[in-house]
C-alpha cells in the first residue's frame, strides 16, 4: 500500500507542480502578455528569449531550473523518508517518475488549457537532480548539435534520444544499477518520446527548410 501511495503522490504532485508554467507566469508578471500569443506561440524558454529578450528568458530559466529540481528532490524526500519506500531498491527511480510527470504537467498544464512548453529544459533539470553525470553527457549532445547545425530543435531531439541511451549505458555499466536499470531506462524513454512528439512541427519545418536557426529572426511560415 505504501508503494502505491508513494507513486500516487509522486504522479499527482509532480503533474500539478509542472503545470505551473514558468514562461507563462514570468511573461504575464513582467510584460502583462501571454507568451503563447507571440513568436512560435510556444510557452518555452526559446520563444521567451526570441520574443522578450534576455531578462524574461533568464527569469524563466531560473524558475524552470527550480521547478525540475524541487519536484525530484521533494518527491524523493517524501517517498523515501515519509513513506519509507525505495522502489526497485534504487532511489533514482522515483526521481525519474517525478521527472516524467512534472514534464507532462509542463507540456500539458491543467491550469493553462493543456497547452504548455516542450519540456527540453525541464528534462535537463530533472535529470540534473537524478543523475548529474548522465545530464552532463546529454546536455553535451545538445550543445554540440546546436553549435554544428544552429538548430535548437535538432539539438533538443538528439539530446532526447541520448537521454535514455546514456541512462541505460551509465546505470548498466558504470553504476551497476541491478534490476532498476530497465525501469529507469523505460521512464527515460517515455521522456524521450514525449520530447520528440512535441517537436513534430519542428521536424516538419526542418524538412521544408523553414525552421529557424538559433539567433535568427522568425521566418514566415
Amino acid at each position: 500500500m505504501d508503494k502505491l501511495l508513494s507513486l500516487i503522490f509522486t504522479v499527482v504532485f509532480s503533474y500539478l507542480f509542472g503545470s505551473l508554467n514558468s514562461a507563462i507566469i514570468v511573461c504575464r508578471a513582467w510584460k502583462k502578455q501571454d507568451i503563447r500569443d507571440y513568436g512560435s506561440k510556444n510557452a518555452g524558454l526559446t520563444n521567451v528569449l526570441r520574443v522578450y529578450g534576455k531578462g524574461p528568458a533568464l527569469a524563466t530559466l531560473l524558475c524552470d531550473l527550480a521547478k525540475g529540481v524541487i519536484a525530484v528532490v521533494l518527491c524523493r524526500i517524501v517517498v523515501h523518508k515519509g513513506f519509507g519506500v525505495v522502489l526497485f531498491d534504487d532511489p533514482r527511480f522515483i526521481g525519474y517518475v517525478a521527472g516524467l510527470c512534472v514534464m507532462i504537467g509542463h507540456c500539458f498544464p491543467v491550469f493553462y488549457g493543456f497547452h504548455g512548453g516542450k519540456g527540453v529544459l525541464l528534462a535537463a533539470t530533472t535529470l540534473l537532480a537524478i543523475d548529474p553525470l548522465t545530464c552532463v553527457l546529454s546536455v553535451s549532445v545538445f550543445i554540440i548539435l546546436v553549435a554544428v547545425t544552429k538548430y535548437v530543435s535538432v539539438g533538443s531531439i538528439c539530446a532526447a534520444v541520448a537521454y535514455p541511451t546514456f541512462t541505460f549505458l551509465m546505470q548498466n555499466f558504470v553504476y551497476s544499477g541491478g534490476y532498476a536499470v530497465v525501469p529507469n531506462t523505460l521512464v527515460a524513454l517515455c521522456i524521450c518520446i514525449l520530447i520528440i512528439y512535441l517537436h513534430k512541427p519542428n521536424i516538419i519545418r526542418l524538412k521544408n527548410g523553414t525552421e529557424n536557426k538559433f539567433g535568427q529572426k522568425k521566418k514566415e511560415q
